[in-house]
């Protein structure tokens, strides 16, 4: 059951970009905010809020950012903002299939920024469901690798509550489960006290496309324009690059 995930460790490391770009705050304070109003503001009773506030303070968030945007979640303050959903479907350079899920109260303006971004970057926007079906809507949980927990201990605390897979991804575990069983694998992993960096529905491809450095430089750039939108919460692609490809990207920083 064990693998290797180049995409979830390319956006692993991407993560870490992203919080110094100062964007990765403001997405995770909308996620917040917005699983409040959906499901109430108490994180007990309500598990997308209680995943996003946790995968907020192991990014940094302030609390007082967290408790703000709690209050504007159930209407206690002022300033919430009325979200909506939406997914838009395209290729990156390559042929790689790419899922763009926004967060917005200005469908025109994400429109138009996702349009921009794939005009701009070599990339095309297709008509929605002919991307989205060679992804599948999966639980995931991401475990930061601590002294002495092996994969094997990963495995055993989650194979009975619905796992199919925990991946090594170098600095952390990752484990897939059916989106349903999201909660039962995060509520085993902390009943063996494991601690997790975040769990979350995410969108993960069937199959993946393998690039050289040239097309992963294209690929990834059409990632990182779409998610300079604010109005961008997740890019989903199933792009493949290998070690030493990625290894390059690196160089380039």
């Amino acid at each position: 059951m064990s693998g290797h995930s180049k995409w979830a460790t390319t956006k692993h490391k991407k993560a870490a970009i992203d919080a110094k770009r100062g964007k990765l705050f403001a997405k995770l304070i909308k996620n917040i905010e917005v699983a409040a109003r959906t499901g109430g503001a108490d994180p007990a009773g309500n598990p997308t809020l209680y995943d996003a506030i946790q995968k907020a303070k192991k990014s940094s968030v302030p609390n007082d950012n967290i408790e703000r945007a709690l209050k504007r979640g159930s209407g206690d303050e002022a300033g919430g903002a009325n979200y909506e959903t939406i997914m838009y479907e395209g290729y990156a350079p390559g042929g790689v299939a790419v899922l763009v899920e926004c967060l917005t109260d200005n469908k025109n303006r994400a429109a138009s920024d996702v349009r921009v971004a794939f005009t701009r970057n070599g990339g095309s926007l297709a008509d929605p469901g002919s991307v989205s079906y060679l992804f599948t809507r999966k639980g995931v949980v991401l475990v930061s690798k601590t002294d002495g927990l092996t994969e094997d201990d990963v495995l055993a605390a989650v194979l009975d509550a619905g796992a199919e897979e925990v991946n090594d991804l170098g600095e952390t575990f990752e484990v897939i489960s059916e989106a349903t069983d999201l909660v039962d694998v995060r509520t085993a992993l902390q009943g063996e006290g494991i601690d997790y960096d975040s769990a979350e529905a995410q969108f993960v491809p069937a199959t993946q496309i393998e690039v050289d450095v040239d097309g992963a430089r294209k690929v990834f750039r059409l990632i990182e324009a779409l998610e300079d939108s604010d109005d961008v919460q997740n890019v989903f692609a199933n792009v493949d690059a290998s070690d030493e490809v990625l290894a390059a990207l690196d160089a380039d920083d």
